[in-house]
């Protein structure tokens, strides 16, 4: 594994959220009802993604401004300012790391950053920060970046060697919604290097990865993980057709009975599979990958392999599942740790672990994960109370 691990994401005022603090495993399910905040708490892991490629204006202009993404729900006492904080983990010479920003709304939808951190904890010993509030304080020599108070400090500094690990982890973030619309209609090529977030790109990217060293092998992997969820698709190709792209797909069944479909003639169910396959086989490979709601328009005896996909991803990257599916939970593998409940009580989302009366349950191989969403008995820690939430982690520490 390359990628840096990401511990930890503290979220203050983001969204639906007035505070959360999500620990990881990997891969990770997190199951809440229909309108609990799942989305919202995925948009994290986008919204950080595309900060460290665009302008922050543009990342908010995106989701309708600074005020429709900082929640308003939070007390008087506290300063209604937006931050997000990302620990990391050990790997690669690296001990550990942190990057925080905390963001102030301004009049007239404006905004600016009140405060970032970027720490970096090498396993020789070697600490190198900076630290951007009023003033800027670094303790890596050469570091002096042209700052504007609207704009993100990372990614101007990215490129040193120094930052460059968590500058890359956070820009290789990828959280895919797949619209199967999307991938039945005629595609625009381009390089097929990243996967859209709706899978809008699939036949690019299908065409990207039937190429160069080792693509024979490749593909009979897609090929086979494609057959598996959906029976007697042998295959799938990419399709020219003049200046557009599309997919062709090949089922075949009996004794040399054999028909070719192009891909406005393939179910919802199909395309959704193979947009994920795409969003796993990708190249680069993304350091985190988010899914939501792989299980729609799939059909659930279909879900486990499903399953077996989003654990071989688990084993190349990390992965965040969102999901409301009792047969996506089925499996024995799925353990307390691999899930958190996001819930939604008096006009705010929460994230939170399981209860010791489902942790037990798991523990003990009572019951599963997707007995127990099925029957209505996965239960969740008690919730912080009021405005106390917003003590749930830290977005800063103190580095010197």
């Amino acid at each position: 594994m390359s990628a840096i691990w990401i511990n930890k994401v503290v979220v203050k005022r983001f969204r639906s959220f007035p505070s959360a603090s999500l620990s990881f495993d990997n891969p990770l399910f997190l199951v809440g009802r229909n309108g609990s905040g799942k989305s919202n708490l995925a948009d994290v892991f986008s919204f950080v993604s595309e900060a460290m490629v665009s302008p922050l204006q543009a990342v908010f202009d995106r989701r309708g401004g600074i005020s429709s993404v900082r929640n308003r729900s939070s007390g008087r006492s506290y300063p209604p300012n937006l931050g997000i904080a990302f620990e990391f983990g050990s790997v690669n010479g690296v001990k550990s790391g942190r990057f925080a920003f905390e963001v102030k709304a301004l009049p007239n939808y404006g905004y600016q950053i009140v405060r970032e951190q970027c720490l970096v904890c090498k396993k020789d010993g070697i600490r190198w920060w900076y630290d951007r509030s009023k003033n800027w304080r670094t303790n890596a020599e050469g570091l002096t970046p042209a700052l504007e108070d609207s704009a993100i400090c990372l990614p101007l500094v990215g490129g040193d060697e120094r930052f460059a690990p968590i500058f890359r982890t956070l820009s290789a973030m990828r959280v895919y919604s797949i619209e199967p619309g999307k991938l039945r209609e005629m595609q625009d090529p381009d390089s097929g290097v990243a996967l859209k977030p709706d899978g809008g790109n699939a036949a690019s990217v299908l065409q990207e990865l039937s190429r160069g060293e080792g693509a024979k092998e490749r593909m009979a992997e897609i090929n086979r993980l494609l057959e598996t969820i959906v029976p007697a698709t042998q295959s799938v190709a990419p399709k020219k057709h003049g200046n557009k792209i599309s997919m062709a797909f090949s089922q075949e069944w009996g004794e040399g009975k054999k028909l070719n479909f192009d891909a406005y003639n393939m179910s919802d169910g199909t395309l959704r599979s193979l947009g994920l396959i795409m969003a796993v086989y990708q190249m680069p490979s993304p350091r985190l990958l988010v899914i939501e709601e792989p299980e729609a328009t799939i059909h659930p005896g279909a879900l486990g392999a499903v399953l077996d996909l989003i654990r071989k991803a688990s084993k190349t990257m990390q992965v965040v599942v969102t999901t409301h599916s009792p047969e996506l939970l089925d499996d024995k593998w799925i353990q307390d740790k691999n899930l958190r409940i996001v819930t939604w009580s008096e006009g705010a989302s929460h994230v939170v672990l399981p209860s010791d009366a489902t942790r037990k349950a798991m523990q003990q191989h009572l019951m599963g994960a997707g007995e127990l969403l099925r029957s209505n008995a996965l239960t969740h820690d008690e919730l912080f109370a009021g405005e106390d939430d917003l003590q749930n982690g830290n977005l800063f520490e103190a580095l010197e």
